[in-house]
């Protein structure tokens, strides 16, 4: 069989049963993870303006938008991947030479589920089979140093897990995954430089895409068959060679990836609970700051410390400012927290911020590196201007997987994010389905989501 077929055969072959109890435990909390993101989203400029070209398209009316009104799903699947996405605080997963974030595939699942009527069962087992393809991906096929983007995999775990929420047979998945990861291999300069609309917009497009794709095949269209080992496939033009064999692969990959404590890019969240823990462990004004110091592993310099994907001094909008580590550092000392509050427009150009995040240096540490990705080790060095400093040394956080997230934490924390949108009863309901999914439907969960009260038409928040 050609290697997408052995992906095939290995998607079409999995159940629920075959969880373990830690996985199903995951899911379950990224799940709500990311449902609190998209419900925070709910007011960002960029979503409204997806929002009001699904309407002017329309669509038939299959699968639910997030607090919103019903149409075609891969159409749900852009919007509502968007809305899990946008905020940047959903999980990622860390491998050597690539992170990602697998909760991106959530809106996909959610549109295709709810279509398909699949059970909570099926579509915890979907969720997990695209978390491993992802990560397994991510981990033997890293693209970001070939200039490719980190969604060229998500367009394999993204399509396998719809052809399985869909409960599509091993021919039609394959043909959905060879389409998908044929046609959707993004660049990464949409990580680099001055960053755009898009940074949080193209995994929800790859999710959009993809979604179709399966559909296609659902329907009979054909992709190339060879799309891992054929002349100019996937290893020939992109990744190199590499061997997974499918046949000995779990679904336990989702206990490896990371909830975020913090609004910010994954590699910031040791360094910034270690400038909080500084700030409640010491008084001190930050006024009185000379300069912050921080050695930090070679991806944290590099995407988001002002190395190898630019500078991250000119900070103008909240794309820019929660993928530059020196304006979440500054954040979390002025106000203690990196939360949405933290990118709106009022924050991000105020002057306490601004002036102290160009008093940060960052550095890349060989031995951090070398640790990373089993751990986020740094060092912090606040300087004061009478000679004075303070050092702090971390080598994870909360949510870390030596340091995983409980079910209490991911509850305050989705509390926190749709308190705006749903009143304590509703939210309680939420988190009690969530909680007990493999016993509902998704058109049960996209029902209750469908009482979250959007307020974007009165308050639109314009990160741009």
């Amino acid at each position: 069989m050609t290697e997408v077929n052995n992906l095939a055969h290995f998607v079409t072959n999995r159940k629920f049963e075959q969880l373990s109890k830690e996985a199903l435990r995951e899911l379950k909390i990224r799940l709500l993870d990311s449902i609190g993101c998209a419900i925070g989203a709910l007011e960002g400029a960029p979503i409204r303006r997806i929002k009001n070209q699904i309407e002017d398209f329309g669509g038939n009316p299959l699968s639910s938008l997030i607090a919103g009104v019903k149409t075609a799903p891969d159409r749900a699947a852009l919007y509502n991947s968007a809305l899990v996405r946008y905020l940047d605080y959903n999980d990622s997963y860390l491998a050597k030479g690539e992170t990602c974030h697998p909760s991106d595939n959530i809106g996909s699942l959610l549109a295709a589920g709810e279509y398909a009527d699949a059970d909570g069962e099926r579509f915890l087992t979907a969720l997990a089979i695209a978390y491993q393809v992802q990560c397994r991906l991510s981990d033997v096929a890293p693209v970001r140093q070939k200039g490719f983007d980190h969604t060229v995999q998500g367009a394999y775990g993204c399509a396998a897990g719809v052809a399985y929420a869909l409960n599509l047979d091993q021919d039609k998945t394959a043909n959905a995954i060879a389409i998908s990861a044929t046609a959707y291999n993004a660049l990464r300069v949409t990580r680099t430089g001055n960053l755009s609309n898009w940074k949080g917009l193209a995994f929800p497009s790859t999710g959009w895409t993809s979604t179709h794709s399966v559909f296609l095949a659902m329907k009979g269209v054909t992709g190339p068959e060879e799309v891992f080992e054929g002349n100019k496939g996937f290893k020939d033009s992109i990744s190199g060679d590499f061997e997974i064999d499918w046949s000995n692969e779990d679904m336990e990959r989702v206990t490896k990836t990371i909830i975020k404590k913090y609004n910010a890019e994954i590699h910031s969240q040791a360094t910034l609970e270690g400038l909080i823990e500084l700030r409640n462990e010491e008084d001190f004004d930050p006024e009185d700051i000379e300069k912050i110091v921080l050695n930090t592993f070679d991806v944290a310099y590099h995407i988001i410390g002002g190395g190898e994907e630019g500078s991250k001094m000119n900070i103008r909008t909240k794309e820019e400012a929660d993928h530059s580590l020196p304006y979440m550092m500054a954040a979390a000392i002025l106000d203690g927290n990196v939360l949405p509050s933290q990118y709106l427009p009022e924050r991000i150009l105020k002057k306490d911020i601004q002036t102290l995040l160009k008093k940060v240096q960052i550095n890349e540490d060989k031995n951090y590196s070398d640790r990373f990705p089993n751990e986020e080790a740094c060092d912090i060095t606040i300087h004061f201007k009478d000679g004075s400093k303070i050092v702090k040394n971390k080598v994870d956080y909360e949510g870390f997987h030596t340091r995983p997230a409980s079910w209490d934490f991911i509850c305050e924390k989705f509390n926190h994010l749709a308190q705006d949108f749903a009143d304590e009863n509703l939210r309680n309901e939420i988190i009690l389905m969530v909680q007990n999914f493999e016993n509902h439907t998704v058109k049960e969960l996209m029902s209750v989501l469908g009482k979250v009260n959007s307020v974007a038409d009165k308050n639109v928040v314009n990160y741009v």
